[in-house]
């Protein structure tokens, strides 16, 4: 199955959360040519917006993809257990909501200095590119440190100071 990022960020979008984009579907909106296959978001998951995000979901079969037994999202954990990170596979793609970024901090902290992308009409906060660099370089797999070149790169063909 192909990953439709639109679909999922028309439905989080339009269903409510507040979020921004960040990883490599991040990276592709800031110019990077590496390929991702997830969407990771970040948002603040009180018991509010994990119930918020059961129901966007809910029809598109959203399972824990970190668990050897595929736990229904739906179902697990049980309603107003604290949540720090949701890794779900869903009909529609792979989406990971994180509430802090390594290198960089928690939500609040990215929306701060989140860049805007309009996008058929809607408009997303995408993490700012430098955030982005220096998430990537703090995590420090190969690919990340890839990616984090790539997009000081393109920071600098941008005049921007990284």
């Amino acid at each position: 199955m192909t990953p439709n990022f639109s679909q999922i960020l028309t439905r989080l979008a339009d269903g409510g959360l507040d979020f921004v984009i960040v990883g490599g579907y991040a990276a592709l909106t800031h110019g990077s040519t590496l390929v991702t296959r997830d969407l990771d978001i970040c948002a603040v998951l009180t018991p509010e917006n994990v119930e918020r995000l059961r129901k966007l979901l809910a029809d598109w079969n959203p399972r824990h993809r970190m668990t050897p037994q595929r736990l229904s999202f739906l179902e697990h954990p049980p309603a107003g257990v604290p949540v720090q990170n949701l890794y779900l596979q869903t009909d529609y793609g792979v989406v990971d909501v994180l509430t802090s970024i390594l290198g960089v901090g928690d939500f609040a902290r990215l929306k701060e200095k989140a860049e805007v992308l309009e996008v058929d009409g809607r408009t997303y906060r995408i993490i700012a590119l430098e955030d982005l660099i220096r998430a990537k370089e703090s995590v420090g797999r190969e690919k990340d440190l890839l990616a984090a070149k790539e997009l000081r790169a393109i920071a600098a063909k941008r005049g921007r100071v990284v």
